[in-house]
């Protein structure tokens, strides 16, 4: 089986994740030379004349051509043949999800199958019998082949068709061969096909009803063809299909794995059996089908081209990258070639990955992003790619590649150019960012040469050598490249410790790949357990905040209960509830749950969180305040309608809030978290700086003019795609069902969203903004308090104000001109204060000027001595003052201790003792080390810090040896 597959993987534990100058183009598979360029056309994607110039200008126009192909095969219609094959024999196809799953096990979509994961466990009924889609998918624990192997991604789209318990082995395997052989028109004899070892039905199939010869049918082990979803769980054996590219070596000893002349590009995954806590294999009741076929495989193999790189799906991107770093891709060397291959692949990660709200960061996602982000900058770098390619050498390349990526994205998707200024703000502020970077890891790298040269780095041998440690440091923190590194250092005469970087590599290689790359379909936890037996919980409370119900299931941290007496924590679900679970930044209603015990007696639950758990049940969580509930008790819930009113209130307000930012800022805002609590409302939007005085202003007058508007709130359920035609906002990261709610605010706010409302933007009362501050790169975070909440804070500022009014003995409208002549005094003040305390310190340090000791045969006045209790501001005036007043040759160190108890330092020698091979910062190290500090500073003056004050009496001591000894063997 190859390796470097981005499909579905068998394995017997796991799911294996799925993981140039344009003058030369690729023609129906040959090599087209200079006289033709790539240039933006429609959407047929075929090459025509087009300077490089146009290229550039028109890169905001039209989608961007690739080379020139056969249009049936271009990368597009690949992707549009393979829908509509599915399509026809009536499968329905489904959107791409999200490259953020659902899936709290996965940090990326890694695999086509990740959207139907409760299906397939049983978790969720099927809406469809079978489906297609074209699953856009990141996998990044392999990063390191990409652009060196022929079919390595970290963005790939996974083609896929899946039958949810309607049609087995027989069909899949049929429609693979019609699709291989007759859509897409593969040559018979060029198609290999595995089979697991014992999977005697499927052998069957291809050989008699397909008519696959058996030279061409291998049977391999459970690594390579078996899947399964973990230890227990659904599993089942695969089938994958394999084109040849070299069938003049013959059927004897051929290899599916010889990655020279095979390439896998269609996988079936079996679904049929269930492995039980003992290893033994039952029958699943519904069998299902999982299938993925890679596009940028198929492209590679019609379009008739030596690797996935140079197909119409990213040769594009490649082919700008080169044009900007004046470089002619088709002659350019291989390791210039893997440059723009990373180049072209990383960058339609990013792309899509911030189009899906992923912003750069130092964790989770953010950091994929990050890292791919700079491994694109640094590539660019090594080809020399300079400014923005339109005369701004200080702008950013990324940018303007990433505008080919973004022209090519409407047939993956649309909301990618709907997203492309926020995009294009990402990728430039993390460039800038990350090359400032790079020049503080070129500082860094010359400091370690610089100390391995001087001997400071030992490595156990003579020759001066760079550790791996600090060659994967300078890698991985800067993104200084090892090979640049290596050629530095040889350079300078210093040596590398490769296989220590090797080994640091490995060590971040096996943490990367064991982290969110395998989709597991085991089922824990009693929870989860229950959504196979129990019904949905329905949920009540749009329109109520009272209803009766009858409790499904009680348990308490998990584990199943019959009953639950007084004090005792418990979990409740019930099967109909007015209790809204915590879910689209809404946080849980709180409230009461009550009924009768089987004697008669009445118990309390305290409810205090509700949440949302398996599928579609909703979990109270609380305490038993008063008597014994027991499993199946008929109970009445009760909301905390006063909470419930506040957290109304706040999430009407996020809506107007989200329209009122989209105005004053620009409708590229988007909202990229919230939170909508009792006591107040966090809103978190997509914004590169912080906002004005102003814009604050407005946007809240904004808001509380539509709140005194008194628009009524209308709602209405309707198919998600309606829902989106009709203009309705969709939030990031949310997952809808196929039905979903809208809430419209006429003329205002038109979003999807689950949460509860007011009926009219009047009962939200008013709006205050309380903050507004940035969390994250290019992510800006508003607090407010809506409703009660705005009356509280409001009451609670005016009672400040009162209280600041009697003790400054001011009116409210004169405070903020008292408070600044209160603190332009005390700036005064303090400033007198301060001068006091340097002159208070200059007068010490005169008076021990005169007990200053000549040394050496340059006779040097030696000053070594405490100042006792004085700031370090005023020491470094007393210093500065010893200076001019003892001349030259001089040197001197004197310390004091601050009211805190910290020790300061500071060291002063004249021109001619630093002329002796003395240097203050050097000198004062050490010293200041033994008081627990540390600091350092010129050849001729210095200043340190130490936090243990006992220790200054020794330190001026060994202070004043070291000093008398260095001067008197200065000649």
């Amino acid at each position: 089986m190859s390796h470097g597959v981005g499909f579905l993987r068998a394995s017997s534990a796991v799911l294996h994740s799925l993981a140039l100058n344009p003058s030369s183009l690729l023609l129906r598979g040959r090599i087209a030379r200079p006289s033709l360029r790539i240039c933006p056309v429609s959407a047929s994607l075929f090459a025509v004349r087009c300077s490089g110039s146009a290229l550039r200008e028109n890169l905001r126009g039209e989608s961007t051509a690739t080379m020139a192909i056969d249009p049936e095969n271009s990368g597009e219609n690949i992707r549009k043949r393979f829908l509509d094959f599915f399509a026809t024999r009536g499968h329905t196809i489904l959107p791409s999800s999200s490259l953020v799953p659902e899936d709290p096990t996965v940090l990326l979509t890694i695999a086509g199958m990740l959207q139907f994961k409760p299906i397939f466990l049983g978790q969720k009924a099927r809406t469809v019998p079978r489906a297609t889609t074209s699953q856009k998918c990141v996998r990044t624990n392999d990063i390191e082949n990409v652009g060196v192997t022929a079919r390595h991604h970290t963005f790939f789209e996974m083609l896929g068709n899946f039958s949810f318990g309607d049609y087995f082995k027989k069909e899949a395997i049929r429609f693979a061969w019609e699709l291989a052989t007759k859509e897409y028109k593969l040559p018979e004899e060029r198609v290999f096909v595995s089979v697991f070892e014992e999977d005697d039905e499927a052998f069957a199939i291809w050989r008699d009803e397909i008519g696959v010869p058996v030279e061409r049918i291998k049977r391999m082990g459970a690594e390579d063809n078996f899947w399964a979803s973990g230890p227990t769980g659904p599993c089942g054996p695969c089938s994958e299909m394999y084109y040849d590219f070299h069938p003049e070596r013959g059927l004897q000893d051929a290899d599916l794995n010889d990655d020279s002349r095979f390439i896998e590009f269609y996988n079936l995954v079996f679904m049929q059996s269930n492995r039980l806590d003992d290893g033994s294999l039952v029958p699943l009741q519904n069998k299902n089908i999982d299938t993925g076929l890679g596009l940028e495989r198929m492209a590679q193999i019609l379009q008739k081209v030596p690797n996935n790189y140079e197909t119409d799906l990213i040769y594009p991107i490649i082919s700008f990258a080169a044009e900007l770093a004046q470089i002619d891709y088709m002659k350019a060397d291989e390791r210039t070639k893997t440059y723009l291959k990373v180049i072209g692949d990383h960058t339609r990660a990013v792309t899509y990955l911030i189009s899906d709200g992923v912003n750069p960061s130092n964790i989770g996602r953010g950091y994929i992003v990050r890292r791919l982000i700079r491994r694109v900058v640094r590539m660019g770098r090594l080809l020399g790619i300079k400014g923005d390619g339109k005369g701004d050498l200080e702008g950013a390349f990324l940018p303007r590649i990433s505008e080919v990526a973004v022209n090519m994205s409407s047939a993956v998707d649309p909301f990618v150019q709907q997203n492309a200024s926020r995009i294009y703000e990402e990728l430039y502020r993390e460039e800038q960012r990350f090359v400032q970077t790079l020049e503080r890891g070129e500082k860094l790298l010359e400091k370690l040469l610089t100390d391995a040269l001087s001997g400071k780095i030992s490595n156990g041998t003579e020759e001066p050598k760079l550790s791996g440690k600090d060659i994967f440091l300078l890698y991985d923190t800067f993104g200084f490249p090892v090979e640049i590194t290596e050629e530095v250092a040889r350079e300078r005469g210093v040596g590398v410790d490769m296989d220590g970087f090797d080994k640091e590599m490995a060590v971040q290689k096996s943490q990367s790949q064991s982290a969110h790359n395998v989709v597991k379909l085991t089922v824990g936890g009693a929870v989860s357990e229950l959504s196979s037996t129990i019904a949905k919980s329905k949920f009540m409370g749009y329109h109520t905040t009272e209803a009766k119900g009858q409790v499904v299931a009680l348990l308490t941290k998990g584990a199943p209960l019959t009953e639950a007496s007084e004090g005792q924590e418990v979990e409740l679900i019930l099967d109909e509830t007015p209790f809204y679970a915590e879910s689209g930044g809404q946080i849980g209603d709180h409230g009461t749950i009550k009924g009768q015990s089987e004697d008669g007696s009445e118990f309390v639950v305290r409810v205090t969180d509700v949440q949302k758990a398996g599928q579609g049940l909703i979990l109270h969580r609380g305490q038993v305040e008063q008597g014994k509930i027991t499993l199946g008790a008929k109970v009445e819930g009760t909301v905390d309608s006063q909470k419930r009113r506040r957290a109304m209130a706040h999430h009407t307000a996020t809506h107007l809030l989200q329209s009122a930012l989209k105005k004053v800022l620009g409708a590229s805002v988007s909202q990229a978290g919230s939170l909508v609590a009792f006591d107040r409302l966090r809103f978190d939007f997509n914004l590169p700086r912080a906002m004005t005085g102003e814009e604050v202003v407005n946007v809240e007058n904004l808001v509380n003019g539509w709140i005194g508007e008194a628009v009524d709130l209308e709602t209405k359920v309707m198919a998600l795609t309606d829902a989106k035609k009709s203009g309705a906002i969709a939030m990031f990261g949310e997952k809808y069902e196929d039905e979903v709610r809208v809430v419209n605010v006429e003329g205002i706010s038109k979003e999807l969203c689950g949460g509860t409302h007011v009926r009219n933007t009047a009962d939200i009362r008013g709006i205050k903004i309380m903050s507004e501050q940035g969390i994250a790169a290019g992510v800006r975070r508003i607090e407010a308090v809506c409703g009660a909440a705005f009356i509280e804070y409001v009451n609670q500022r005016d009672s400040v104000v009162k209280q600041l009014n009697s003790l400054l003995k001011v009116k409210p409208e004169d405070l903020a001109t008292r408070v600044q002549a209160l603190q332009d005094e005390l700036k005064s003040m303090n400033k007198e204060a301060a001068s006091l305390r340097a002159e208070l310190a200059i007068a010490k340090a005169e008076s021990f000027a005169n007990n200053a000791e000549v040394v050496g045969p340059s006779n040097v006045r030696v000053l070594v001595t405490s100042l006792g209790t004085v700031d370090s501001d005023a020491l470094r005036v007393a210093a500065e003052h010893l200076v001019a007043k003892m001349g030259d040759p001089s040197a001197f160190v004197i310390a004091s201790t601050s009211a805190d108890g910290k020790v300061n330092l500071v060291a002063a020698f004249s021109k001619s003792v630093v002329k002796q091979g003395l240097a203050a910062g050097k000198f004062l190290g050490p010293i200041a080390k033994l008081c627990g500090g540390g600091g350092g500073g010129k050849p001729n003056f210095a200043q340190a810090g130490g936090k243990l004050p006992e220790k200054l009496e020794e330190a001026l001591n060994k202070a004043k040896v070291d000093l008398v000894a260095a001067l008197s063997k200065a000649s």
